[in-house]
């Protein structure tokens, strides 16, 4: 998750949401490692996510459902927010779970 969440945050650097849009090949990258983000929370051990409830795991996975589906299409403003808003903190939270076990 660490790996993916680097990524898309990576990918995003320095653009602003009209150019993220715009920029079909970050787009569709980042898209796809938002899903990964998802599909590696269902992977992570219910012991684990329980002894880490701060971590908004529900959340990662259904946005991962939403994406990986097309529910209703993609809001392009809702994955913005995402990329710049959540996934910073994200990492953090990852990080100190790895550097905790």
């Amino acid at each position: 998750m660490i790996d993916f969440t680097k990524k898309a945050i990576t990918y995003c650097a320095g653009l602003s949401r009209t150019t993220f849009v715009a920029n079909t090949l970050v787009y569709d990258a980042t898209l796809r490692n938002l899903e990964l983000i998802g599909e590696a929370a269902t992977r992570i051990p219910a012991v684990v996510r329980e002894n880490y409830p701060d971590i908004p795991w529900r959340q990662v996975i259904a946005t991962r459902n939403r994406l990986i589906h097309g529910y209703l299409g993609i809001d392009d403003d809702i994955l913005w927010s995402i990329i710049r808003d959540d996934l910073p903190g994200l990492l953090d939270q990852l990080r100190a779970v790895r550097d905790a076990n």
